[in-house]
């Protein structure tokens, strides 16, 4: 069930990458359901307080668009695709050398390192969601990806329009060619004008949430107080952090890292060169829902083998 997307070698060293909010789509969960992995459910359900049977095989787009149900749901989906994946191929799973997440993915990445128990990552993710989607309904904010300039060329705009008083900082810098901005919605749109005005593509983004930027500072209290009751053991291999695009093993030190997170710029096209340079990784392995970051890594990395875990086809009764 590894599909290659893009190239080809002999015995790859993996670096495996979990996705973010975003890519949930209704029904995702149906290929798994039947699978030994689909116990994990039930374990997600119990940690997190959220019904993620329902919401992986019956809830439509809007109830998986809430930020709260979009992070559970994408979290176990990439456990469930991990799970089967090392079930199928345990020989490609002990190639992997490395892992890290797009923001939420990063939770997902703890767990497959085994930093964090599952029953831990869900808790940890149920609780991170309710306190984000609470601070964008009493602040509500908006993001925007810019496409076709450097990150350079997108930090002077944002600049420029925080010196004219904008609430706006720059969110992930997922690519060469792709930038995502967040903060106050007049902001953002002004900004993403302005970016069309220098010849730049943009596409605002359907969230209400200005994720990664200080807006989300008063859901940093709810997440650092479930930090600070959960145990980070030491972990089977190197998690590439967001924050910081530095290979970092298991430890308390992660509690400071995913408070950061929440409202700091993810550094993945940074965290893909981390991996491929420093951490020798040789192939990257997208598991989750979608192919969002196999997409990354071509734009990233294109000379470097980047394939995908498929679900299976559901069977049919």
């Amino acid at each position: 069930m590894v599909a290659h997307v893009h190239g080809s070698i002999a015995e790859p060293r993996y670096a495996v990458l979990f996705p973010g909010q975003g890519v949930q789509r209704p029904g995702m969960g149906e290929p798994w359901r039947g699978t030994p992995s689909w116990e994990l459910v039930d374990s997600v359900s119990r940690a997190s307080g959220f019904d993620v049977a329902e919401l992986l095989l019956t809830a439509d787009q809007e109830t998986l668009s809430r930020t709260d149900h979009a992070q559970i749901s994408v979290f176990t989906a990439s456990l469930l695709a991990w799970s089967e994946f090392r079930r199928h191929d345990p020989h490609a799973a002990a190639r992997v050398v490395a892992v890290a997440g797009h923001s939420l993915g990063e939770y997902s990445a703890l767990v497959a390192a085994e930093v964090l128990s599952v029953a831990d990552g869900a808790w940890l993710v149920g609780e991170r969601g309710r306190a984000m989607a609470e601070t964008a309904r009493r602040r509500p904010g908006a993001m925007a990806a810019v496409m076709g300039g450097a990150v350079e060329q997108v930090e002077a705009l944002v600049e420029a329009a925080r010196r004219d008083g904008a609430e706006l900082w720059v969110a992930n810098h997922n690519s060469p060619q792709q930038t995502v901005i967040a903060g106050s919605r007049t902001a953002v749109e002004a900004t993403a004008a302005s970016a069309a005005e220098a010849g730049l593509r943009y596409s605002v983004l359907p969230v209400t949430a200005a994720c990664h930027s200080p807006y989300m500072e008063p859901a940093g209290a709810a997440l650092g107080r479930a930090l600070e009751l959960t145990g980070f053991a030491t972990g089977t291999v190197p998690v590439v952090a967001n924050v910081d695009a530095r290979a970092h093993h298991g430890g308390s030190h992660w509690r400071e890292l995913c408070a950061r997170q929440l409202v700091s710029r993810v550094r993945w096209a940074d965290t893909l060169h981390v991996l491929h340079e420093e951490l020798d990784a040789t192939a990257f392995l997208d598991i989750g829902p979608g192919s969002t970051l196999a997409g990354l890594v071509r734009r990233n990395l294109p000379e470097i083998p980047s394939d995908r875990f498929k679900a299976p086809v559901p069977q049919t009764a």
